[in-house]
C-alpha cells in the first residue's frame, strides 16, 4: 500500500478531510484500543496521530469549523462564537446552543443565521475557504452538512419531497454557494441519491454523510471531500465525554463505509489520503452558571428581542465561554470596569479579558497580566510576543526566551485573535473546571459534557494524517486546527 502523497502518474491522491465533532484525543486512544475503531486504527497505523492539536477560542464549533475551511483566526475570519451581538444590525446572533436558545432569539431567525448567514454574511470574504481556493485550482470539491460550506458553485434549495416542502415553507429558498458537490441536511442537494438526513437531526448525520461519502467515492465525483461527523458532539454533551467510545465507533463505520465504496481499505488508501481531525474537545459538566442572574443583575441587559431601548449592554453565553458586549461605544470606558469587576466575583469564571487600547489586559485569580504582539518572547509556533505582569495568570513559563503554557495552549495567539475578531465582544470570558454557563435558553449541560473554554482540556483535539505531507508545518513544535487548510493546498499544489 503507497503511503504517499501522490498516485500514479504522479497525481496527487484524492483527499478525505474528515471532521469528527469534540473528539477527544484520549478517547480516541480507548476506543482503538477496545477495538472499537477499526478504521482509524488503521489510519494511526499508516500515519501520523496528533494529541494535542490546538483549536480556537473560544473552542466552540463554529469559530473552529471557520477556522479549519479559512486556516487562519477570529481576528481574520470574522467569527467569534455560539452567540454574539452584531453591532451593524443591533441584535443578537444565536447558531444553536440548544434548542431553548433558538426558540428565545426566533427559532427561524438562528436557522437562517446558521444555514445562510453564517456564511454568505458573516464569514468575511477576505478569507477564501478551503472549497473556494481548491476550485479556484480546477480542484473538483464535495462537502457533506458542514457549517462551513462557502464555495463557488451555485446550488438551489430542494423544492420537491416533504423535506423540501418543509424547507420551503420554513423560508429556506434561497440558492448557496458551496463546493462542487453539496449535500446539506436534506436543505440542499447537488444530485439525487437515496441519502436522508432527517434535516440534519443529531443521530443522522454520520449515517448521511457516510452514504453521501460513499456515493461520491463509488461514483469518482470529488478530489477533496469534507467528510462531517458531528454526532459524537451531541452524544458527548448528553453523556459526557468519557462516553464517546460508542460515538467514536459510529464515526468510525462511516469512515468505513466510505472506505468500502472503494473495494477496502487498502484500495481506499491506494487512492485516497486522509485527515482526520476534531475541531476541539470536551470537558465533563458539573456545575452551570448563569451570567445574566450572578455577574450582571444589576445591568441592564439587552433582551433577546432587543427591545429594551435603554439596554446598556449584551451578554452572550456560549457554553464554556462567553462574550459582553458594551453597546454606547461612547461609554465602554465607563462600563468596561464595572463589568470586569462584577465577573471577578463569579463562580466559575476562570478567565477575563479585554482590550487596553495596544494592549490585551488578563484577569484570574492567579493574577494579572498585558500581552501585546511584537515583543521578545517567543511562542511554539513561532509568534513574538510582550508579556507585563504575573505569568502565573495563564500558568506561562519562560526559558531561553520562549513562552508557554500547559494549562493554556497557546494562550497569548489565541486570546489576542479572539479580541482583534472585528465582531467580538469588548469583554471575553472562560470558564473554570467543569463549569459551563447557562445559555439563553437556559440549558447547560450539567452531568454531561461541553467546550469552549482557554482551557486545554476543550482544547487540545486530534489530529491524523495518512498519505499528506505538510513539510511547511512539521518543522514546527505546536501544530493547529489552523494548519489543515494549508495542509490540503499544499496536498493539491495550489499556491
Amino acid at each position: 500500500m503507497s503511503a504517499s502523497g501522490s498516485r500514479g502518474g504522479g497525481k496527487p491522491k484524492k483527499l478525505v478531510l474528515a471532521v469528527i465533532d469534540a473528539l477527544k484525543p484520549e478517547m480516541l486512544d480507548r476506543a482503538v484500543e477496545h477495538g472499537r475503531a477499526p478504521a482509524l486504527k488503521r489510519l494511526m497505523d499508516h500515519g501520523t496521530f496528533v494529541r494535542d492539536c490546538v483549536s480556537t477560542f473560544p473552542s466552540v464549533t463554529p469559530v473552529a469549523a471557520a477556522t479549519i475551511a479559512t486556516g487562519v483566526g477570529p481576528d481574520e475570519h470574522g467569527i467569534p462564537s455560539m452567540n454574539w451581538y452584531m453591532r451593524g444590525e443591533e441584535r443578537y446572533v444565536e447558531y444553536g446552543s440548544s434548542f431553548e436558545a433558538s426558540r428565545q432569539f426566533g427559532f427561524l431567525r438562528a436557522l437562517y443565521d446558521t444555514v445562510y448567514n453564517l456564511n454568505m454574511a458573516h464569514l468575511s470574504r477576505s478569507s477564501p475557504t478551503v472549497f473556494e481556493r481548491l476550485q479556484d485550482a480546477g480542484v473538483r470539491t464535495a462537502g457533506t452538512t458542514y457549517l462551513m460550506y462557502r464555495g463557488r458553485t451555485r446550488h438551489s434549495a430542494l423544492e420537491g419531497g416533504l423535506y423540501g416542502r418543509l424547507a420551503k415553507a420554513g423560508g429556506f429558498r434561497h440558492a448557496v454557494w458551496g463546493p462542487d458537490e453539496f449535500f446539506y441536511a436534506d436543505l440542499f442537494d447537488s444530485r439525487g441519491t437515496d441519502c436522508r438526513s432527517t434535516l440534519g437531526m443529531p443521530g443522522q448525520r454520520d449515517q448521511h454523510a457516510a452514504c453521501v461519502g460513499a456515493h461520491l467515492v463509488e461514483n469518482d465525483l470529488c478530489d477533496f471531500m469534507l467528510l462531517s461527523l458531528p454526532d459524537n458532539d451531541t452524544h458527548s454533551h448528553k453523556r459526557g465525554p468519557f462516553a464517546q467510545v460508542t460515538s467514536i465507533a459510529s464515526a468510525d463505520r462511516a469512515i468505513e463505509r466510505v472506505m468500502h465504496a472503494a473495494g477496502g481499505p487498502d484500495a481506499f488508501l491506494e487512492e485516497y489520503a486522509v485527515i482526520v481531525l476534531s475541531d476541539h474537545a470536551q470537558v465533563a459538566v458539573s456545575q452551570s452558571v448563569n451570567l445574566l442572574a450572578e455577574a450582571f443583575p444589576d445591568w441592564k441587559v439587552l433582551d433577546a428581542e432587543g427591545a429594551n431601548a435603554d439596554a446598556e449592554i449584551a451578554v452572550c453565553p456560549s457554553q464554556r465561554s462567553a462574550q459582553v458586549y458594551v453597546l454606547d461605544p461612547d461609554r465602554r470606558r465607563e462600563l468596561l470596569p464595572r463589568i470586569v469587576r462584577d465577573l471577578k466575583v463569579v463562580d466559575g469564571v476562570d478567565v477575563v479579558a479585554w482590550r487596553e487600547g495596544p494592549e490585551a489586559a488578563v484577569w484570574t485569580r492567579r493574577g494579572e497580566l498585558r500581552l501585546s504582539p511584537g515583543g521578545d518572547l517567543i511562542d511554539p509556533r513561532g509568534g513574538s510576543w510582550s508579556v507585563d505582569g504575573d505569568l502565573s495568570a495563564l500558568g506561562l513559563t519562560v526559558e531561553d526566551g520562549r513562552v508557554d503554557s500547559e494549562s493554556y495552549p497557546l494562550a497569548l495567539a489565541r486570546l489576542w485573535s479572539a479580541l482583534a475578531c472585528a465582531h467580538g465582544g469588548d469583554v471575553l470570558v472562560s470558564a473554570s473546571g467543569s463549569y459551563e454557563f447557562m445559555d439563553w435558553g437556559g440549558v447547560a449541560h450539567v452531568g454531561g459534557g461541553s467546550h469552549g473554554s482557554l482551557h486545554r482540556g476543550d482544547t487540545h483535539a486530534a489530529l491524523l494524517m495518512c498519505g499528506v505531507d505538510a513539510p511547511g508545518v512539521a518543522a514546527t513544535s505546536q501544530w493547529s486546527i489552523e494548519d489543515v487548510t494549508p495542509m490540503v493546498l499544499e496536498h493539491f499544489a495550489v499556491r
